[in-house]
């Protein structure tokens, strides 16, 4: 029934303009029709209770004519009573006398008093306006139809067209486009259904509704059954219908049959155009075959046909894509020495080209360049270079333009910002990342889902857990359900703080409510349980996972193996790897296996080492540089230091990079066999390699040195170590300065450290108190007074055990005189009472 609407309600509607008829404009010109001579009395309908609303309005129009009586409250209170039917049998009826009359009080119903038309009264319009050539107001009435019906709705509605509008004129036109509409929401089954149904009546399928179809499945085969199809019926192809066809093998790879139909059928049958180049083009560019792309230009000319800047553009996108921005930029050169002007899209795409290798000098150059020739940077311009800087870790220039955007009058996108926010959060920086939601929400842009999840995730990773709550429950407040990710980061940054039994009360809460539907979380949970050493959990929580009927992935078990390791579980560990994870059909990743052959190399297991690592290669698992530096490491273990040299040269055979980790392993293990002369051999080749050697690098060169007992080495090596821009730990001088101690080098060790002192490092009270006590023990007591004295001048008082090394040294060298100072000052500072 049409909704019932208070009487003032529907005599003062809100001005509407339609599109499909006159009649419909009048009718919201003239609200108040009712002051005109239609109030007259020679209208006599009973209208408090019309026995048949049907025939009376039906009649109005008759006498009064449609302009008139549309307007009238008695149309208006006649139609309160009308049914989705007898709405169907006004337009069925006026469809045969005044089709424009039908057009407008379907429009006026539908608009004007929010009626629902059955879908009759929509077809029965619709082959109207079709019958009038009206193609523009067809699609748009067949489009809200579709849009109202959904998916699998076509089996009803061919059923309603064929039952009831088989033979009518034009019924033919409105199949067709109901076959195109669907198809150009993306409902490919409804749009084949329709198809074969108008192949089973008969009825014609135009070429544009096949081409609009086969755009859809030009990931699939099927394309090939409807293009032969086509021809089967003698329908002739368009131009797009065979640049869709090329477009589609390039899609499926299949590049040779490409540009066999580009010869056989196509350039048979028309002389080619821009448009089936260009295609050819864009098809190889998007598989990076750039080099047949271009080859396509010099066909193009073979033909007559001149590249335009599509094609350029599409060839430059394609060098870009590759990493050949050089070349690129060569080709736009090329470009215009041909005529045609490098435009805004040109410059765009090279820009990005220059952001995809990091090289963010590169594309402020071309935007300097590309605005000597009269060109600004649009919207598009702006984001790609806020993307590039955020993605080298220059969130500030990516602020900056930000700002300068907005200076030049361009709205930011909810994309941008959440780039700069992800950038910010990355950098630490979340109190600007703050900032910046804030921003965004004052300038009427609403933070959606991914915003608030890249807030939650910067604050989980930092560990400051009670914003990335705040900022859950605002998002929760504005009605954005979260997701896996936001449970997850969640999840990840209360194990992270050490906060398990927080959020496994937080996981138990989601899984209650259902929203744990995926390993994703489970796997949070057990690795957490496994880092923190409670593996018993993990194994319980892993036992819950199969009672759910959800598979556990490799991830899980890399997490359980883990935990196993960490306990000395080795047994178990090696069991599921040999028997639990071959049963969910899983292969082991390199994870897998460098767990477990580092808890076997910790154990001193070279043979179950090389056991995990033979079998790791019969599976094709490919090893990392952490695997082959814990292969490396089990053999400096054993003692068989060329064996690992060997295993650093086959890595590098196969193209993988030793880190700092990988060399420090190799230089600690010919340190410990006091062979200095190979490890700064290591040393040299790091360094040749542009491999910047880490503090621990220098850490065990100064410890090997020092138990080699060549101290002199030792000092020329942190002697060449004092650049402000090495970085050296406070372990580097503490080593050296108690190797010179236990030598009994007293002025030496105080030379070094008021060097450490110098260099900014914090010093305790043990590092005095080791020094203070290799000194008393090589008798040097003289020394050691001169290393309290510095420790006093330093604002640190002796602790008890200090004091009682310095009391031992006294007595044994008979400085009795030192003895009852040193007593003097503990009874000061309370080391000593009564």
């Amino acid at each position: 029934m049409l909704k019932q609407l208070p009487l003032w309600t529907l005599l003062r509607r809100p001005s509407k303009t339609l599109n499909l008829s006159p009649l419909a404009h009048l009718v919201v010109l003239k609200p108040s029709f009712s002051n005109t001579a239609i109030e007259d009395d020679s209208i006599g309908f009973s209208i408090s209770n019309p026995k048949d609303p049907v025939r009376e309005i039906l009649r109005g129009f008759k006498s009064f004519g449609p302009y008139k009586f549309v307007g009238s409250d008695h149309f208006r209170m006649l139609i309160s009573c009308l049914n989705p039917s007898q709405v169907d049998q006004i337009l069925y009826t006026l469809r045969t006398h005044d089709a424009e009359s039908a057009v407008a009080v379907f429009s006026s119903l539908r608009d004007d008093y929010g009626f629902q038309h059955s879908r009759i009264s929509n077809f029965v319009i619709c082959h109207v306006v079709a019958e009038k050539g009206q193609l523009r107001e067809l699609r748009q009435l067949l489009r809200k139809m579709v849009e109202s019906e959904g998916s699998d709705s076509a089996p009803c509605l061919c059923e309603i067209l064929w039952n009831n509008f088989r033979g009518w004129n034009s019924s033919n036109l409105v199949w067709d486009i109901l076959a195109h509409v669907y198809s150009s929401y993306g409902m490919v089954c409804d749009a084949l259904f329709i198809i074969s149904r108008m192949k089973q009546f008969n009825l014609q399928i135009s070429i544009s509704t096949y081409n609009n179809l086969m755009c859809n499945l030009r990931h699939m085969d099927i394309i090939w059954d409807i293009y032969h199809e086509i021809e089967a019926r003698g329908l002739p192809p368009t131009e797009y219908t065979h640049s869709i066809i090329i477009d589609a093998l390039c899609k499926q790879l299949r590049l040779r049959d490409a540009v066999a139909f580009f010869q056989e059928t196509v350039v048979k049958e028309f002389i080619p155009c821009i448009v089936l180049f260009n295609t050819l083009i864009s098809g190889f560019c998007s598989i990076g075959s750039v080099d047949v792309a271009k080859s396509c230009l010099c066909i193009m000319l073979k033909y007559g046909v001149l590249p335009d800047g599509y094609s350029y553009n599409t060839i430059i996108h394609g060098l870009c894509a590759a990493g050949s921005v050089k070349e690129a930029m060569e080709f736009s050169d090329d470009m215009e020495r041909n005529g045609i002007e490098a435009d805004i899209i040109t410059y765009n795409i090279l820009v990005n080209g220059f952001r995809l290798l990091g090289n963010m000098n590169g594309a402020r150059d071309l935007i300097l360049k590309m605005q000597l020739k009269g060109l600004s940077p649009n919207v598009v311009t702006y984001t790609i270079l806020i993307c590039g800087h955020c993605e080298i870790g220059n969130v500030r220039e990516g602020l900056q333009l930000k700002e300068e955007m907005i200076s030049h009058g361009f709205q930011l996108s909810i994309v941008t910002y959440s780039v700069l926010l992800s950038s910010l959060c990355k950098s630490g920086l979340l109190d600007e990342a703050m900032d910046l939601l804030y921003e965004m929400e004052s300038v009427g842009l609403k933070p959606d889902l991914v915003t608030y999840s890249i807030l939650i995730d910067g604050f989980c990773k930092k560990g400051d857990m009670e914003r990335a709550i705040k900022v859950y429950t605002e998002m929760c407040s504005k009605r954005i359900i979260p997701n896996s990710f936001v449970y997850g980061a969640l999840l990840s940054g209360l194990c992270q703080k050490g906060m398990i039994s927080e959020a496994r009360a937080y996981f138990d809460t989601l899984t209650q409510h259902d929203l744990v539907a995926d390993i994703i979380l489970y796997n949070i949970m057990i690795d957490g349980y496994a880092k923190l050493g409670n593996i018993d959990e993990a194994v319980l929580l892993y036992e819950q996972i199969i009672e759910n009927g959800i598979a556990p992935s490799i991830i899980t078990f890399n997490s359980l193996i883990y935990g196993l390791c960490k306990n000395r579980r080795l047994a178990e560990a090696k069991w599921l790897l040999s028997h639990e994870i071959p049963v969910y059909g899983l292969l082991p990743s390199v994870v897998t296996y460098t767990t477990l052959m580092d808890a076997c190399c910790k154990q001193g297991n070279l043979s179950d080492v090389l056991e995990l690592w033979f079998e790791m290669e019969a599976k094709s698992v490919a090893p990392s540089v952490v695997t082959y530096t814990v292969v490396i490491k089990a053999f400096c273990i054993q003692w068989r230091l060329q064996e690992a040299v060997q295993v650093l040269l086959d890595m590098r055979a196969k193209g993988l990079t030793p880190d700092q980790i990988t060399y420090n392993t190799l230089i600690y293990g010919f340190c410990k066999v006091r062979d200095v002369r190979t490890a700064f051999n290591l040393l040299c080749e790091m360094q040749q390699h542009n491999l910047e050697p880490s503090p621990v690098t220098y850490n065990v060169l100064i410890n090997g040195l020092c138990m080699y007992k060549d101290l002199t080495y030792a000092d020329m090596l942190l002697h060449s170590l004092q650049d402000p821009n090495v970085r050296l730990t406070k372990t580097a001088y503490t080593t050296i300065i108690n190797a010179h101690c236990a030598k009994g080098n007293a002025h030496k060790a105080k030379v070094l450290f008021n060097h450490m002192l110098e260099r900014g490092f914090e010093i305790t009270i043990k590092d005095y108190s080791a020094v203070i006590n290799r000194l008393c023990k090589r008798f040097l007591i003289n020394e050691a007074k001169d290393i309290l004295c510095m420790m006093l001048s330093h604002g640190f008082y002796p602790d008890q055990e200090i004091c009682e090394v310095m009391l031992n040294s006294f007595f044994r060298g008979g400085d009795l005189s030192s003895v009852s100072e040193l007593l003097a000052e503990m009874t000061k500072t309370g080391l000593l009472t009564d």
